[in-house]
């Protein structure tokens, strides 16, 4: 099996050494990090982080990859594909201006995961995007392998987070351009089922 960092485009090109988060603590710190670059990692219970109502005091364990940059860096298409949807998602902590990305190819497989190695249909949103940078797209509009689809969007406009897109796979078609980015407790492992790990297209970040 390729791997994904041979076989797919990189989401965000880091150009320099990262950091990757580690929010498992409460950190008082927050986002801070000695690096341009960073990525918070999938699967991550992340206590207070969420604080706003959209989260209702339950809903804390990360089921995306966020990749942190700059704003206005750009984010690349891993592979081939449609626009399947675009919005904004204007609640607060929510994912601001939003889209999302319909596939059908074969992903490598990993572990106790859903993917077998077949061609499987999935989708990819971005989130806290800016919205100048995805006001020219149509749904239904084809795109090819490592095309900037986006940029990342300012604290004012993302859903008030630090720079960074959210990137989160999803096996099951997202309604209203939207998908719970984290869950509560209850729902931990069925949400693991619908939305595998996105290093599967973004490569070995940690």
């Amino acid at each position: 099996m390729v791997a994904a960092e041979d076989a797919f485009h990189p989401t965000v090109l880091f150009d320099e050494a990262y950091w990757v988060h580690d929010f498992t603590r409460v950190n008082k710190n927050g986002w801070n990090q000695p690096y341009v670059y960073s990525v918070g990692r999938y699967n991550e219970h992340r206590p207070q982080m969420y604080t706003t109502e959209l989260f209702e005091g339950v809903r804390d364990i990360h089921v995306g990859l966020d990749l942190g940059g700059p704003a206005g860096t750009p984010v690349h298409a891993f592979a081939d594909g449609v626009i399947y949807d675009l919005g904004v998602n204007d609640e607060d902590g929510s994912y601001g201006p939003t889209l999302i990305t319909e596939h059908h190819l074969s992903l490598p497989m990993y572990p106790g995961g859903p993917i077998t190695g077949a061609p499987v249909t999935f989708w990819v949103l971005y989130g806290h995007l800016s919205l100048e940078s995805i006001e020219h797209l149509e749904k239904g509009q084809t795109f090819v392998r490592g095309e900037q689809l986006a940029t990342l969007g300012v604290e004012e406009e993302n859903g008030g987070w630090p720079p960074h897109v959210h990137v989160q796979m999803s096996l099951e078609a997202p309604k209203d351009c939207d998908l719970p980015g984290v869950v509560e407790p209850s729902q931990h492992k069925t949400a693991l089922e619908l939305y595998p790990d996105p290093r599967l297209i973004c490569g070995p970040l940690y």
